[in-house]
């Protein structure tokens, strides 16, 4: 395989990078399929961090919900591929494929834009991408909570980009505002949201094992027939804890040519906390060690329940083979929910839209991870100090350490049993939580946001104080001390967008012209210049 073209032509890329690419880009064992297909992958960039178009990646990250954030350190690939009859071709078949790359995980917008774009690219090729190109250019950038209309080759696709004020579980805005597009826009329901309930169609009585799974950060290889099942499978997994963030590494199509292909088939350490898609079959060799194998046939929508796929121990796994099924011998903690299956099967059996069982399974899962974490949050929260311990002259006191047993003491009369009616070993779950990569994402984006709020709350104590009268007794050194203090924390509220007032870091500013302005000339001077 072959790179032909890149375009934006000042996109850099790694020469490693551009390989991983090309063999990302095909399907990695044969299939007999003629005709289109798409699926996705998600790259580790290799060489040195590159600086964005987008400087305002903070900002945007700041609004987005923590699962659709630009990554820094990833790339995403949404591929179309396709493959048709050619007898002038060695094989006797053409294969080409078309690859968006981008830092967004907009799996929606991205395929459905490539449907529009890539018949046109392997009819027109070059000229055609540069006028996409020249299109998409013109898009405003994706800000959270507004609805863009994107114009590109006769279509206006139009989406809402989520924000991380979003009440979890509410259904995107139904009626957009039309404003009287003509033609008629293509209207995405979600900028990422997979299919939940095609996705699953063959483990639907499992969801419970594999919601555990992904909330441990259990290393995982889903074994599918195709890129497209193997990457949706990945990226259903992954959503399926919103609004949890899942913290560990992902691979939803993963090749065997992969630069880290020795690295997660060693046998000399434990495999990483990962979740990896496959197709080629000889991964059921290398990878028989891994503790959780999810083995998924071809998605088929039948009108009746598909057939279920069993847990399997691990033993096993035929290296030839190897039916559908879950290979593990993990025991859950949780017992299964058997009133959602019953409601499943029942919106089967009254034909019910594909969206509507979705949603049903979206809220499903919400609600168990909101059980799960509402006590941790509760508890969180109790760290902090109360707001009458912070004075303006000291520095704010410490958030108090997160103790594993004091938060396990609260779930006797706080736990996940006042929101969920599922029965099981709640407390080993939350103990193995602990260990798992999810936990410390969690923990230490929430510890983040309480000092950005301390910092906020001693702003505040500072501009409410009265500044003259604590300046009476104190020495010139002590003022010079709390000048440079102040300007510090200014800078820093700036700097990292801290919840504060604008005014309320105005008056700081003019305390501090104040101060600088009742100490002597000389010392005035040193500290305008500094």
């Amino acid at each position: 395989s072959l790179l032909q073209l890149v375009y934006p032509y000042d996109f850099r890329l790694t020469e490693k990078e551009k390989t991983s690419i090309c063999y990302l880009s095909f399907p990695d064992s044969y299939s007999g399929g003629l005709g289109d297909t798409q699926f996705s992958f998600r790259l580790r960039q290799s060489g040195g961090q590159r600086t964005t178009h987008y400087e305002d990646d903070g900002e945007y990250n700041r609004e987005a919900p923590l699962t659709l954030q630009r990554e820094s350190a990833h790339y995403f690939g949404y591929v179309y591929f396709r493959q048709v009859k050619d007898s002038s071709m060695k094989r006797g078949y053409f294969q080409k494929s078309l690859v968006l790359v981008s830092r967004l995980p907009y799996v929606n917008l991205f395929q459905s834009l490539l449907q529009l774009i890539a018949p046109e690219y392997f009819d027109k090729l070059e000229p055609c991408l540069e006028a996409v190109c020249n299109e998409i250019d013109q898009w405003p950038p994706p800000v959270p909570g507004q609805t863009l209309n994107l114009p590109v080759m006769g279509v206006v696709i139009q989406v809402r980009i989520p924000s991380r004020v979003d009440k979890p579980g509410s259904s995107p805005v139904k009626q957009f505002n039309q404003e009287n597009l003509l033609p008629a826009p293509l209207v995405l329901p979600s900028i990422h949201e997979l299919d939940l309930f095609r996705c699953f169609q063959p483990v639907l009585i499992h969801i419970q094992m594999l919601w555990e799974l992904m909330l441990l950060g259990e290393p995982i290889v889903v074994m599918a027939p195709s890129p497209t099942v193997s990457s949706e499978m990945v990226l259903t997994l992954t959503s399926c804890l919103a609004p949890l963030r899942y913290c560990c590494d992902y691979r939803p199509y993963f090749t065997i040519h992969d630069s880290e292909f020795k690295e997660y088939t060693t046998r000399t350490q434990a495999p990483p906390n990962i979740i990896v898609g496959v197709t080629n079959p000889f991964f059921i060799k290398t990878l028989q060690h891994w503790p959780h194998i999810l083995r998924v046939g071809e998605l088929r929508m039948s009108g009746d329940l598909p057939k279920q796929v069993k847990v399997k121990k691990l033993a096993k796994l035929k290296t030839l083979d190897t039916k559908p099924g879950i290979y593990t011998s993990y025991k859950t903690f949780l017992h299964k929910d058997k009133t959602l299956i019953k409601r499943l099967l029942k919106g089967i059996q009254r034909k019910r839209p594909s969206e509507v069982q979705s949603a049903l399974l979206r809220r499903h899962l919400l609600e168990l991870t909101q059980s799960f974490i509402i006590p941790l949050e509760h508890y969180i929260a109790s760290l902090m100090p109360l707001q009458r311990a912070i004075t303006p002259w000291k520095n704010p006191p410490q958030i108090r350490p997160f103790r594993q047993e004091d938060f396990m003491k609260t779930l006797e009369h706080a736990g996940p049993q006042l929101t969920c009616v599922l029965k099981g070993d709640w407390l080993g779950l939350y103990r193995r939580f602990f260990k798992s990569p999810n936990f410390d994402g969690w923990y230490r984006q929430r510890h983040k946001e309480m000092t950005q709020k301390l910092e906020a709350l001693h702003l505040e104590a500072i501009c409410d104080a009265n500044i003259v009268a604590w300046m009476k007794d104190k020495s010139e050194v002590e003022i010079v001390d709390l000048v440079l203090k102040l300007r510090e924390k200014l800078v820093r509220a700036r700097c990292q967008h801290l919840p504060v007032k604008e005014e309320t870091l105005q008056r700081v500013g003019l305390y501090i012209e104040t101060i600088i302005g009742s100490l002597p000339e000389d010392l005035q001077a040193v500290l305008h210049h500094h």
